[in-house]
């Protein structure tokens, strides 16, 4: 795997082995840059829950975040991020937190500009997560929640203050697309 665009473009990612992770191919992070970026994401802060890999919050690096946060609770996945964020020169622009999402939905205090969820297809987490980060202080009036799924595992229209914006199927991945309420 590698990064597909931005500063570190053609770098090459380190992916965890013999684990649940199912990192996102380059035709979906490819997919969702593009779409985020015709909503005008303005480059700020990023959370990046479900990290694996890291390869969702290295693109947003590499494409020009100012901060990336990675929350993943497997330590060996958390190990391969801080290789991959070390490998790409961006480990001064990032931390990794190596817990639980829900946890870290409850703990982390910085308000981001775009939320990045790729859970395990299977997790029976994601309902959860999109509910308590709609009542968290983490979402600001723009941040743009992007969250990858699988079509056989459809997600609610909205989560309370998120409403969902738009879905784009890529094969077996679904990319929705959430904002707070009255927010285009």
């Amino acid at each position: 795997m590698r990064v597909i665009a931005g500063e570190a473009k053609g770098r090459l990612l380190k992916v965890p082995q013999n684990s649940k992770t199912r990192p996102a191919t380059e035709l979906v992070r490819g997919a969702i840059f593009s779409i985020i970026d015709s909503l005008g994401w303005d480059k700020g802060r990023v959370l990046d829950l479900f990290s694996g890999s890291g390869s969702l919050g290295i693109e947003a690096l590499s494409r020009g975040a100012s901060w990336v946060d990675f929350v993943e609770n497997d330590p060996r996945c958390c190990a391969i991020i801080n290789e991959n964020l070390r490998s790409t020169g961006f480990e001064k622009q990032s931390h990794v937190y190596c817990l639980d999402v829900l946890r870290a939905v409850s703990s982390l205090s910085e308000v981001y500009s775009l939320v990045l969820m790729d859970p395990p297809y299977s997790s029976p987490y994601i309902d959860r997560t999109l509910e308590a980060l709609s009542s968290s202080a983490l979402l600001g009036r723009d941040t743009i929640v992007v969250v990858t799924h699988s079509a056989r595992r459809p997600l609610k229209s909205g989560y309370s203050q998120l409403v969902l914006l738009r879905d784009y199927r890529h094969g077996d991945s679904v990319i929705n697309l959430y904002r707070e309420a009255g927010v285009k």
